[in-house]
């Protein structure tokens, strides 16, 4: 199956959607999403055509399949490269180890062929939303019971940078943990009513004069929970610092499915922990932030944030915005259109 024959069972805008949905998986960078989907795809329609033959495209929807379908290398490798010079059918078989290591297909070598069954992948099935969603709650982060949990929250920021799915999370809750001892004033999370897991975290770093410059570098090398440096390149304010100036939000995130619905909470909270900030750092005046996933972009532009350096490695920025303007937000007014 070709470029021309997946766009007509499934076209391309369909297949952006599913990509981006599985790019916040942890480890699941653009090209294994573009990977599975097109096998997906593929597998759909060879088990269709098999009851079906004259079934003509396109398909109405994913699903997942009734039974194992056999794909070879070959196949796979046609699939995944029909667009690109590079490609082999160790390539494919490569890729498909790494799609079963991700827990998105399941295969088995009959010693002819692969068999390979697709894993339920709810973000594209799209289950009914339950009759009464779990209600969130504003808290503050718990560093004996939040830090696992968010560490696995955050690392979903990073998969683009094609990570360990097992060290990432790991260091990330050692950080927190770290953070948390030092000043825990600006960590907060969303949690869910039922069982308090947090599905949304903000982390407002005071920021010590000494390591302002690292605002005006190139972003990747202010990058510290997905790097592999043990070497934070940002050293902490403590309470009473009159000469820290500078709040850096490390993290702001909320699960996608709750985004619509808390993300003027969380905003307006956000505020009000910055003026409680203000108590301990009587000079603050500047807000950063690096844009690194791109659906938090428009709502830091709505909100009055301006990129200011881009990176010449990564597709990473930094953008500011003045304490005092943000301070000075009416957040339901500036998020109106998003």
């Amino acid at each position: 199956m070709d470029i021309a024959s997946l766009d007509a069972w499934y076209s391309q805008s369909q297949r952006r959607v599913a990509v981006s949905l599985l790019m916040k998986r942890i480890g699941v960078t653009r090209t294994r999403a573009e990977c599975f989907v097109r096998l997906w795809i593929y597998l759909s329609v060879k088990q269709l055509q098999e009851k079906q033959p004259r079934v003509k495209p396109p398909l109405a929807k994913l699903q997942l399949l009734a039974t194992e379908v056999q794909c070879t290398h070959r196949e796979a490798a046609e699939l995944f490269y029909s667009d690109s010079d590079r490609g082999s059918d160790r390539a494919a078989g490569m890729m498909l180890d790494k799609l079963a290591a991700l827990g998105l297909i399941k295969k088995h070598f009959d010693g002819n062929a692969t068999a390979i069954e697709v894993q339920p992948i709810y973000e594209i099935l799209e289950p009914a939303a339950p009759e009464n969603p779990t209600k969130l709650k504003l808290d503050d982060f718990n560093p004996r019971c939040d830090a696992i949990p968010v560490a696995n929250l955050l690392a979903s920021n990073y998969n683009w940078m094609n990570r360990s799915t097992n060290t990432v999370p790991h260091k990330i809750a050692k950080i927190l943990r770290l953070l948390a001892s030092q000043y825990s004033k600006g960590m907060r999370v969303l949690r869910r009513s039922d069982n308090l897991n947090p599905v949304g975290f903000y982390l407002l770093y005071p920021t010590s004069s000494e390591s302002e410059v690292n605002f005006f570098n190139d972003p990747s090398k202010s990058l510290h929970l997905s790097s592999i440096s043990d070497i934070d390149p940002f050293k902490m304010a403590l309470p009473g610092d009159k000469n820290c100036q500078s709040v850096f939000v490390r993290s702001w995130i909320i699960e996608p499915q709750y985004l619509s619905e808390y993300r003027i909470t969380f905003l307006e909270d956000t505020q009000k922990v910055l003026v409680e900030m203000q108590t301990d750092f009587l000079n603050l005046c500047d807000l950063y932030t690096l844009m690194i996933h791109p659906m938090y972009e428009q709502q830091a532009l709505a909100l009055g944030f301006l990129k200011t350096s881009c990176d010449s490695q990564l597709s990473v920025y930094w953008m500011y915005l003045a304490l005092d303007r943000f301070l000075a937000l009416d957040i339901k007014q500036a998020l109106k259109n998003l």
